[in-house]
């Protein structure tokens, strides 16, 4: 072949008419000419043929009022069966958004009649959801044998064009870039590829109309924020300062490496001191019961139980070194057996996450045990084990004053883990101001949440400057010649 015939470049326009050679063999014959585009296409193809024939020789184009146009987009498949048959839905609404220059009329009542079995084409324009008008061009290439150009089988899409009614441009594939070429593979003999890149020729705005364009927009954006401002108003829950508000979106998900089956959940949420929650806050729950299943190893019980937990801390007049306790959630394990009696299988506490964000806690249990084999016999017969009179001894025993808490003797057993999901969410005033970021470190709130480890920065390098200062000070009121030898020595 020519070298020259094996490369072509062509600058198309939108809706711009680039014939093919099937076209121009077709549309020269007069008894193929039967609609009004067939005959304009005629006397153009004559009109080429004088002034010297087309200058495109594979690359030509499908405009939106081509034949090819419409049976393009109405015989696009879902499927890559074979047997695909379009529904009476999709044959209806096949040119529903193609060159629609009217609005679809709204509804203005409720009909009586919600069901339209036989929706006539007018009722699909109006009523349909998908009603924008849309206009497409197809930028084609004929990839036959070399001097046997105007077969249809050989006929390839380079390239979809379409706009919408909203000025919308889609263009598929995307234009080529920094990507590689694209690449059409052929089924014949020589099993040809083809390698073709789509590059935007289109004329650079000018400066002048590219400001012009962005005041536009930000005037809308203005003008759409205003609109959302207004939709969301200002009337809404605000904490008010000095307070954090907590938010706990929590999940039990599963309880895994227990001994019995049939295992529920009981927990409950302690407040510390300068907490609290809403009258209508459920500080408890109960899972249900859930039957275990072998995973892996272990037996899992999968709860999927949600729950929710809202709470407020109110800074007092406590000291700003010392830190307030963060909300603990105790919960305890329980089996059930034949006749409804439980068994307990398991304690633990989960401290609330002081970060903001997704969670993942796997929280290890145990229970108190007897020792001997009357215990052992009991617990398996009728279910008899020691059991808390107070959960939160769990951690430290809400009425324990002392200094130091010994368990010597309490015997226990470790038993298995409850898997929790944890959302938290912290609202708050401070945060929304800027100056209070400098001044985290000293205000008790600051220091709570997400911005902890900000804050521990804080705490080492005050720290570092005051032992600074500290063995300047003691380096001053030593004596001289100490100080001196010491030089010397090092």
């Amino acid at each position: 072949r020519p070298p020259e015939e094996e490369e072509e470049e062509a600058e198309v326009a939108w809706q711009e008419k680039l014939f093919s050679q099937f076209e121009v063999d077709l549309y020269q014959n007069e008894s193929a000419c039967q609609t009004p585009l067939d005959w304009q296409y005629h006397e153009e193809i004559l009109k080429l043929e004088k002034a010297g024939g087309r200058k495109n020789c594979r690359i030509f184009t499908y405009t939106d009022h081509d034949r090819f146009t419409n049976l393009e987009e109405y015989c696009q498949k879902v499927t890559d069966s074979g047997h695909e048959v379009p529904s009476y839905l999709a044959e209806r609404v096949a040119n529903v958004r193609r060159r629609q220059d009217h609005r679809p009329i709204e509804a203005s009542s409720l009909k009586s009649k919600i069901i339209t079995w036989e929706p006539s084409e007018e009722f699909i324009k109006n009523n349909h959801v998908i009603n924008t008008p849309v206009q497409t061009m197809y930028i084609m290439g004929d990839l036959g044998p070399y001097g046997k150009l105007g077969h249809r089988e050989y006929e390839h899409v380079l390239c979809t064009i379409k706009v919408d009614g909203n000025g919308v441009i889609t263009v598929k594939p995307d234009f080529t870039g920094t990507k590689g070429a694209y690449q059409i593979k052929l089924d014949g003999e020589k099993r040809e590829v083809w390698k073709y890149t789509i590059e935007n020729a289109s004329v650079q705005v000018q400066p002048e109309e590219e400001e012009r364009e962005q005041c536009v927009f930000r005037d809308l954006y203005g003008r759409h924020k205003e609109y959302l401002s207004g939709l969301i108003g200002s009337e809404f829950e605000m904490t008010l300062p000095g307070t954090l508000r907590l938010f706990v979106n929590g999940e039990i998900v599963s309880a895994q490496g227990y001994e019995y089956d049939n295992l529920y959940v009981h927990f409950f949420l302690e407040l510390p001191n300068q907490w609290s929650s809403p009258a209508f806050q459920q500080l408890s729950g109960v899972t249900q019961t859930c039957a275990t299943k072998t995973v892996g190893w272990d037996y899992v019980a999968y709860f999927c139980y949600p729950f929710t937990l809202e709470m407020f801390f109110t800074q007092g007049d406590e000291s700003e070194d010392s830190l307030p306790q963060w909300p603990v959630l105790y919960f305890e394990v329980l089996s059930l057996d034949f006749w409804q009696r439980y068994r307990v299988e398991g304690y633990g506490s989960l401290v609330l996450p002081a970060s903001p964000g997704l969670h993942m806690l796997t929280i290890p249990t145990w229970r108190p045990v007897d020792l001997g084999t009357v215990a052992e016999l009991r617990r398996f017969f009728i279910g008899g084990s020691p059991e808390l009179e107070d959960i939160t001894y769990v951690r430290i025993p809400s009425t324990f004053k002392g200094e130091r808490l010994s368990r010597f003797g309490f015997r226990t057993e470790t038993t298995g883990s409850v898997t929790f999901r944890l959302y938290c969410l912290q609202q708050s005033k401070a945060f929304l101001e800027t100056s209070a970021l400098r001044q985290r470190m000293q205000s008790v709130l600051d220091r709570l949440g997400g911005f902890s480890q900000q804050s521990s920065v804080y705490s080492v390098l005050e720290a570092f400057q005051r032992a600074r200062r500290r063995m300047q000070e003691a380096r001053e009121s030593l004596p001289q010649d100490l100080i001196s030898t010491s030089a010397f020595a090092v």
